[in-house]
């Protein structure tokens, strides 16, 4: 028989709720998107609401539930994917403190600085025992202000009366699980990227020493669960308000990383995907830990038992596309989604926009670079004063150029993070490319001639999180016996491959791109650092 699942991808700027068929394919049968606000503040804070999450978890299960032809009873299983490097701090009953600080929240420069940059021997500015030590047992290290572990010190510093009443420090995912079942876990994903959790085999668990080295009371820390666990079982009060049966099993999910990487199929090891939602990454599947200090990458513990994904993070990816249709192309796009009030039917017109407005514009835009660092950057380069830039706009620059350099720009910086990987792993001439980035034919094909590789898509590149969600209810609730046996029920879309017409012009264009970081840094910092 049939299983029916329920999955969410909680990210930046909505949720998408999916319902999927479990049998002998993993197949979405219809999803909902509910969107939220993102309050920045001037000092460098990203923050979001809880209850705006859990009111778009809501709206879009319930109709989700109205579109599809299924009783709430028919719901098997749940699982989140969302969001990672949150912080959610929730006292005794389970409610938040505070608005989440989430992974783009880079006001904790301070608590980073007074915890690593003390003593005489440095590494890479780092106190050279701290780095050693923590390496060894985690596996990496928090190195960026945007970590969790310098929002949950930069919470007791700046707000001790709100950190006295601290109960449990969470994850966005975890928050979620607590709300629908009451109940407290963090999948191995969270935990890993604390960097006070114990990844070495054999001993994963919540690590004392690490916890006195950064000043953190375990009594703050929830219990770790693996992504196929059940946490618990939907509440009475949750059923209510989603419009669903209560006791339905909720599995411990992942973050979007570590379910990108299952939804894409990316199971063996050295499977690569690229990500393009609102931020962006380049991630491998490997078999032991990794990390790069120089680079500023890690390789975090998956959903997949045994398995890391070795990951580079891009802050602003998809973002950089609202930020076109926003500011650039506003005019155009306005009158294109005219009587269109669907976000996610909005998203699909203006890729269809973007395809013609990049099909009548050649191969590097005109020698125009654009940098797509636009609330800073994590790797290769970890800065949070960067910001982005067009470089060489001329008379005959036009808005088609522009637009397609922001495509070209993100391709880039793609690039230059694998390129950094690939000092560690093998080079794959295969790629897959997800997220709602994929969804655009002509970014897959720049994708393909930037990179100089093979592009394989999925059928639904922007739901590969509730697809990985999807299989880990279908693990958990023993439909399949392993995530690798998953890997042909995934349907695939096309494929794109590199055009060697192309490359002279953009790997000229990607060595002037990694020169205009270095040439500006510094100016950057003058301009940003006073603001942060």
């Amino acid at each position: 028989m049939d299983t029916y699942v329920l999955t969410y991808d909680l990210g930046t700027t909505g949720c998408k709720t999916c319902l999927y068929r479990i049998g002998d394919g993993i197949d979405m049968i219809t999803s909902a998107l509910a969107q939220y606000p993102l309050y920045v503040t001037a000092e460098g804070g990203a923050e979001q609401d809880t209850e705006d999450w859990w009111t778009a978890v809501c709206t879009s299960t319930r109709q989700v539930l109205g579109t599809a032809s299924l009783t709430p009873g028919m719901i098997q299983g749940m699982a989140f994917c969302c969001q990672m490097q949150g912080s959610i701090l929730v006292n005794d009953q389970g409610r938040a403190l505070r608005r989440p600080m989430i992974y783009m929240d880079g006001r904790a420069t301070k608590q980073m600085r007074d915890h690593l940059s003390q003593g005489l021997f440095r590494i890479s500015g780092m106190n050279a025992f701290t780095l050693l030590k923590t390496l060894r047992i985690a596996g990496g290290i928090a190195a960026t202000p945007k970590d969790p572990l310098w929002k949950y010190h930069w919470v007791r510093e700046n707000e001790p009366e709100i950190f006295s009443k601290v109960h449990k420090w969470l994850d966005v995912k975890d928050y979620l699980l607590l709300r629908c079942t009451g109940e407290y876990g963090m999948t191995q994903d969270s935990a890993h990227v604390t960097f006070i959790y114990d990844t070495r085999p054999g001993k994963e668990k919540w690590h004392k020493g690490l916890c006195r080295t950064f000043g953190v009371d375990m009594d703050h820390l929830p219990p770790v669960v693996r992504a196929t666990d059940v946490v618990g079982h939907l509440s009475a009060t949750a059923a209510s308000e989603l419009g669903l049966s209560p006791g339905i099993p909720l599995f411990g999910g992942g973050g979007d990383v570590s379910l990108a990487t299952v939804g894409s199929g990316c199971l063996h090891p050295f499977d690569t995907h690229i990500y393009v939602g609102t931020s962006g990454w380049v991630s491998s599947n490997v078999d032991r830990r990794h990390v790069d200090i120089t680079n500023f990458m890690a390789a975090i513990m998956g959903s997949v038992p045994g398995r890391y994904n070795f990951v580079g993070e891009q802050e602003t990816s998809g973002l950089c596309m609202n930020w076109v249709r926003d500011h650039l192309a506003l005019d155009e796009i306005g009158v294109y989604l005219a009587g269109k009030t669907d976000p996610a039917e909005q998203m699909d017109e203006l890729y269809t926009l973007l395809n013609r407005v990049v099909d009548d514009t050649g191969p590097g835009s005109r020698n125009l670079i654009f940098t797509p660092w636009l609330h800073g950057n994590r790797a290769p380069r970890e800065d949070a004063y960067v910001r982005g830039m067009f470089f060489n706009i001329g008379i005959n620059t036009g808005k088609r150029q522009m637009i397609r350099a922001v495509l070209e720009g993100v391709a880039y910086h793609k690039r230059w993070i694998l390129e950094a990987m690939e000092k560690t792993i093998p080079r794959q001439e295969s790629l897959c490319f997800v997220g709602g980035g994929a969804k655009s034919e002509a970014w897959c094909q720049i994708m393909a001639d930037v990179l100089g590789r093979e592009i394989r898509t999925v059928k639904h590149p922007q739901d590969i999180g509730t697809a990985g969600a999807a299989i880990v209810c279908a693990v958990g609730l023993k439909r399949i016996s392993s995530f690798e046996d998953a890997k042909n029920m995934i349907p695939m879309g096309k494929t794109y491959y590199p055009r060697p017409e192309n490359r002279p012009v953009y790997d000229r264009n990607f060595r002037v791109f990694k020169k205009l970081y270095k040439a500006n840094k510094n100016l950057f910092r003058e301009l940003n650092g006073t603001d942060m």
